[in-house]
């Protein structure tokens, strides 16, 4: 995978907590990193003054850097999950080389053995045993395995089967039901382990009510100190196994655009190719003026931007997205068939059912052949296809959705920068408007002649004197003062 080194605007990304990925020239993932501020760690790599003499590490990374992605989360702990999956996915080598790799806790526990405990696991294995995690507050995790285990009052000796001669040497009776020796039946126990999988599984709302009860009671009798550790369990307890964090467990990770991508967006849709090529379509502009519409193109689940296109909206002068989208289908789709290009394996245009509905008539109006087309609405990530009456939502970390909303977002981007590419030039353009002097005729001949208000601010006068007829020295240096005391 070669083409143009991917820009960078920091106005593009979010200052939300999340995760970014640097990728070679290849595409292949050289570096994974967290930030609770995604704009400023980004803007960071990429300042052009930043000094990396110290760092020879850091100095080859910026270097090597050709494409990057990032994946904003609600949470700092979420960005540290999901950078610790995505390092052990890839194992990028700027990662190995600087000593990021981490491995947190998890929680695990075997429902074969006779009388199941809860233990702590740094790996995840495939054995059989129920895992819960990665979890990235270590302690916090241990404290609340410890709480369990007394409050459920379950066995925490490590031996899978411990009868009356193990219990003898035990240190833990008192905080045990004890049922290697029969003062609980086995049945018994498996009901407390169920209700303690209850709560991992996110139902802490019981234990809760009952810590807190517990916590005011030990106030009331002034015995802060026991009231103050129970604050920190239910603290805990929250933090580890509330409903904000139960995805850790059932997400699958969130990978960046690529082949695993492309294959599960064909399942997830339904297609009866593999959407290999996909195109996806923007459209930008402020009230209907400077309107701009977008195509970029994703190969193999990556940006193909050499196949980037961009459309200035000639016929439509109101606010109307729809007709503007008509427009940009019909001229593209247009020349691809005129020209007999192959069409993409899936359209998708940024909107909802009225956006997708004017891209399907476009197409129709081409006679253009069969392509699947499906349409990405923001708000709550809704796939529209058509004919089905209700949308499809895929999980928040699908890969499918994933490379759906990378392409939704550079086209976004790619409208967007265009769109201000247009905006700044017509503001530069009316700069000339307010030099006394300056007529229509005199304003389009300059713009011809220098290409833009840029270029013709660095001129001396006499370059205008000598390429503009009719503009004198007094009046070329009345011109090249005020523009460069506008600038």
């Amino acid at each position: 995978m070669t083409g143009e080194k991917q820009e960078f605007h920091p106005g593009e990304v979010p200052s939300d907590p999340g995760v970014y990925v640097f990728r070679d020239r290849f595409g292949k993932v050289i570096y994974v990193g967290k930030a609770s501020n995604l704009r400023k760690r980004l803007s960071s790599y990429f300042q052009p003054s930043r000094d990396t003499r110290a760092d020879p590490k850091l100095r080859s990374l910026i270097k090597s850097i050709f494409y990057w992605e990032f994946y904003a989360v609600k949470t700092e702990d979420e960005s540290l999950i999901l950078e610790s999956r995505l390092i052990k996915q890839y194992a990028p080598r700027y990662n190995v080389l600087m000593r990021d790799d981490k491995r947190y806790l998890l929680a695990k526990i075997n429902l074969r053995d006779k009388l199941p405990r809860l233990e702590l696991a740094r790996f995840r294995k495939d054995d059989g045993c129920r895992y819960y995690g990665p979890f990235p507050n270590g302690a916090a995790l241990r404290a609340t395995i410890e709480f369990l285990t007394t409050y459920f009052k379950l066995r925490a000796c490590r031996i899978s089967d411990p009868d009356q001669e193990d219990y003898k040497h035990c240190l833990n009776s008192k905080s045990c039901s004890e049922p290697c020796i029969g003062k609980i039946s086995g049945e018994d126990y498996r009901l407390r382990v169920d209700e303690m999988l209850r709560i991992i599984d996110g139902d802490v709302a019981p234990v809760v009510k009952e810590l807190e009860t517990r916590m005011a009671e030990c106030g009331a009798a002034q015995k802060y100190e026991q009231a103050a550790k129970i604050r920190d369990v239910i603290v805990n307890v929250k933090a580890i196994f509330g409903a904000r964090n139960r995805s850790f467990e059932r997400t699958s990770i969130p990978s960046s655009p690529g082949d695993d991508s492309v294959t599960d967006l064909q399942a997830a849709l339904g297609l009866k190719t593999m959407p290999v090529t996909i195109e996806g379509f923007d459209i930008s502009n402020i009230g209907g003026q400077m309107a701009v519409g977008s195509m970029v193109c994703f190969e193999n689940g990556r940006p193909a931007r050499k196949k980037y296109r961009r459309f200035r909206i000639r016929d439509v002068h109101q606010s109307d997205d729809f007709a503007m989208m008509r427009e940009v289908f019909t001229r593209h789709y247009g020349r691809k068939l005129r020209e007999n290009q192959p069409l993409p394996d899936l359209i998708m245009v940024d909107g909802g059912k009225g956006q997708l509905s004017s891209a399907l008539e476009a197409l129709m109006a081409l006679k253009c052949p069969p392509v699947a087309v499906i349409g990405l609405a923001k708000k709550h990530e809704e796939i529209f296809i058509p004919g089905r009456s209700e949308p499809v939502v895929l999980e928040r970390y699908r890969q499918a959705l994933r490379l759906l909303q990378a392409l939704r977002d550079e086209a976004h981007r790619f409208a967007v920068s265009y769109h201000r590419e247009i905006r700044n030039k017509r503001i530069q353009e009316s700069l000339l408007d307010d030099i006394p002097g300056i007529g229509t005729v005199r304003k389009k001949v300059l713009l011809e002649k220098f290409g833009s208000v840029r270029e013709l601010r660095k001129a001396a006068p006499e370059d205008i004197v000598a390429q503009v007829p009719g503009i004198g020295q007094v009046f070329a240096e009345k011109i090249v003062d005020f523009l460069r005391r506008k600038s």
